[in-house]
């Protein structure tokens, strides 16, 4: 368990790391407290990821679409105001975008399984 203090996020002044893809690019402003990452990221148009993940999070679109493409086949639009959940080791999964799209990713030890923890 993590003990957080009260704290408010000022996202514009929180320094943002660009992170090329297959296509396109990912920025990310990322706040870290012990075991939990929170992320604002922002999908360029035409953005497709350089890599499957297998990490578990929970996604919020704030804005415009993407897809959650999985590695099985399986696509998931994700749209603004929606969002989806998935554990560590679950899924195969990497997100494309034909849109400008922002996200809040929210992941870290708290989603590993009894398996992985």
């Amino acid at each position: 368990m993590y003990t957080i203090p009260f704290e408010t996020i000022d996202w514009t002044a929180v320094e943002r790391t660009v992170h090329p893809g297959e296509s396109g690019s990912a920025s990310w402003q990322t706040k870290q407290f012990g075991g939990l990452r929170i992320r604002l990221v922002a999908y360029s148009a035409n953005y497709k990821a350089d890599h499957w993940c297998q990490k578990g999070h929970i996604i919020y679109c704030l804005s415009g679409s993407f897809i959650s493409e999985m590695e099985n086949g399986g696509e998931h639009l994700v749209s603004a105001g929606m969002m989806y959940v998935v554990s560590d080791g679950l899924s195969s999964h990497r997100s494309t975008s034909t849109q400008d799209a922002t996200i809040l990713i929210v992941d870290g030890d708290f989603l590993q399984g009894p398996e992985n923890g």
